[in-house]
């Protein structure tokens, strides 16, 4: 097993510390990392037993979320590399009723080149085709997307299953999922039915997750557990569970409509559900949180989180996403205060 300095896009870039700081500082404050493939999650029987012990102290989870952001804390180069960090794992996104192709086009646009051209070259990372990970929206502008990133490394995901509160019958979840599919999505993102939750009817769910799962074929498929709507962070946590043990590739916090999206509590539950999956079954699932992300520190705490819970394996693009529309603007202006000392207007940095 051998440790590399790995760049933004994930491309080896050597093992001699000073001198690639050296050539780019930035580069060199990013985690050492294993080399080596991701297994694609298989899903295993489910294990009502393991479900069923999930315990929540809430407290405790309510005292580790709020140490996050007081304990830890990056400035100048070492805050400029996290946040472009976190570009590389932004699901960038909109799902407004207003959508148009037009907007859409420009979103696309602005997912291959996040950042200005005098920016990047400031920050000496021209060379790395910096890009997010991934364009979601809707499905009937899923075509739309993929013909405007075509030829580009970004793409396209798809939201589906009766998006946001999944109140359609099964069939219908399932006929959606290979539209998307078909019309190019790489990626789909589903939404459970939050009453199997409810009621504990951990089977309805494993087989709803698990026909999904078969309809996304080679897609990866992000499993939205709608933690808001959710009556404890018990349920979180076997909701979680449950949608690893139906193979899911991801678990994914919410779908920006609820009342309550994305919070760190969830989060410390949600990681930590991975982590026991992980250490039982040795498939590495993916966390996505979406909803409420506005801002470069909200972005920095769910990358510490991340670091802390699971590991620097999960600051990658592939089991790490951030799900925001609004997210890129303000980190946009946080790097060009970093370069230039103040903070640009917000229309200097204009989002779709």
């Amino acid at each position: 097993m051998r440790l590399w300095f790995i760049d933004l896009q994930g491309r080896k870039l050597g093992t001699n510390e000073a001198e690639l700081h050296a050539r780019c500082p930035v580069t060199t404050t990013l985690a050492r990392e294993t080399i080596g493939r991701l297994a694609r999650n298989e899903g295993v029987p489910l294990d009502r037993d393991w479900v069923q012990q999930v315990r929540v102290n809430r407290s405790a989870v309510e005292r580790r979320a709020a140490t996050l952001v007081t304990r830890r804390t990056v400035k100048k180069q070492w805050q400029a590399a996290w946040l472009l960090r976190a570009i590389t794992c932004l699901d960038l996104t909109t799902l407004a009723g207003d959508d148009t192709p037009g907007n859409v086009r420009r979103l696309c646009a602005k997912g291959v080149h996040p950042l200005r051209a005098d920016m990047e070259e400031a920050l000496g990372i021209s060379a790395w085709q910096l890009h997010v990970a991934a364009i979601c929206l809707y499905h009937n502008l899923v075509p739309v997307a993929v013909e405007a990133l075509r030829g580009t490394p970004v793409p396209v995901a798809a939201v589906s299953t009766g998006f946001p509160a999944g109140q359609v019958p099964l069939s219908v979840k399932l006929d959606e999922i290979r539209a998307s599919r078909e019309a190019g999505a790489a990626e789909i993102d589903i939404v459970i039915s939050r009453v199997h939750v409810l009621a504990g009817n951990w089977d309805a769910l494993y087989a709803e997750i698990q026909a999904c799962r078969e309809a996304c074929a080679d897609a990866h498929m992000k499993v939205i557990l709608a933690t808001g709507e959710l009556a404890t962070l018990q349920q979180v946590g076997q909701a979680s569970l449950v949608a690893m043990m139906a193979g899911a590739d991801f678990i994914k916090t919410s779908t920006g409509k609820e009342t309550v999206n994305a919070i760190l509590p969830v989060g410390v539950v949600m990681t930590r559900a991975i982590r026991d999956y992980c250490e039982r079954t040795d498939f590495k699932i993916g966390f996505k949180p979406a909803g409420g992300i506005r801002t470069a520190k909200d972005a920095l705490a769910w990358q510490f989180l991340m670091k802390e819970e699971l590991g620097d394996a999960w600051l990658r693009p592939q089991l790490f996403r951030i799900g925001a529309s609004g997210l890129l603007t303000d980190i946009e202006r946080q790097l060009w205060h970093h370069l230039s000392g103040h903070y640009g207007a917000t229309y200097r940095f204009p989002m779709p």
